[in-house]
């Protein structure tokens, strides 16, 4: 049950994509993560259930450095609203540990299909909703992102994702944040869930049998050093990128890469015997 070759460059690429992403889109890569990490394990014997919950939890771990890189530079950019941000984060890490939890009792097939589901319909609120005026500003009391991010924070648990992917179009269609600034800001709430996911992988994955070298639990150090490796560098180069494109440019971007994953995930390609 060793890694070969051509799951060590997978991995070396998918974390040169995965920084990108995070940096330019404010997410933290899961929808290109975990498909490859899925695939990684699978292709050399792990079982499907085991397999996904690794993905996800390790994909949780990637993004806590990741999302570190690339909201500093936001920071610089003056694209991060601290306070929001932290606010999400901490109610949004509560509920991804007891969102991990719940998904380490659920099979593969359900798992996988709620990962695309959700991303499909986040990406479909992007494309459809009215953009808030421009007069609008975002809210100065806590209350409306403590009750946001508890709920996707438990979305992110059970799904294995920072949350930036579902947190970006809540904050620029419900909490009235500009494109630039939700991405900003959906990098420094990524710091705080992706602690909670991923303890909680650590800890429900502990004792499980079947998996492969270099776990704890249901995080896998080898895939970690791989993807953050990559990802840590490259989440500078796209948020610095991010601040070169319209807003509007941006957004439909990151409408594009979400409903690909997520008709990748649910298995609509596989259905249609195309290789993408």
């Amino acid at each position: 049950m060793e890694i070969g070759s051509s799951q060590i460059i997978a991995l070396l690429f998918t974390g040169i994509g995965v920084g990108f992403a995070s940096g330019l889109l404010g997410v933290g890569g899961c929808f290109i993560m975990v498909p490859v990490q899925y695939w990684c394990l699978t292709s050399i014997g792990v079982d499907p259930t085991i397999a996904i919950r690794i993905a996800f939890g390790t994909n949780l771990l990637v993004v806590l450095p990741t999302a570190f890189s690339g909201s500093m530079t936001h920071h610089r950019k003056g694209a991060v609203l601290w306070k929001a941000g932290v606010t999400l984060g901490i109610t949004g890490a509560i509920g991804a540990f007891f969102g991990a939890f719940l998904a380490a009792h659920l099979p593969a097939s359900v798992l996988t299909k709620a990962f695309g589901i959700a991303v499909i319909l986040g990406a479909i609120r992007m494309l459809t909703a009215k953009p808030p005026k421009i007069t609008e500003q975002p809210p100065d009391s806590l209350t409306p992102y403590i009750l946001w991010g508890i709920p996707l924070g438990i979305v992110s648990g059970i799904i294995g994702i920072g949350g930036g992917v579902l947190m970006v179009p809540i904050m620029v269609f419900f909490l009235k944040f500009d494109m630039h600034r939700a991405v900003g800001t959906s990098t420094a709430l990524m710091i705080f869930t992706a602690v909670g996911g991923a303890f909680s992988y650590l800890v429900n994955g502990l004792g499980v049998q079947g998996l492969p070298p270099y776990s704890t639990g249901y995080l896998n150090w080898l895939q970690w050093i791989l993807l953050a490796g990559c990802s840590i560098p490259m989440a500078m180069v796209g948020a610095r990128a991010a601040h070169r494109l319209p807003a509007k440019q941006l957004k439909y971007i990151f409408i594009a890469v979400m409903f690909y994953m997520g008709l990748k995930m649910i298995g609509v390609f596989a259905w249609l015997h195309l290789p993408i």
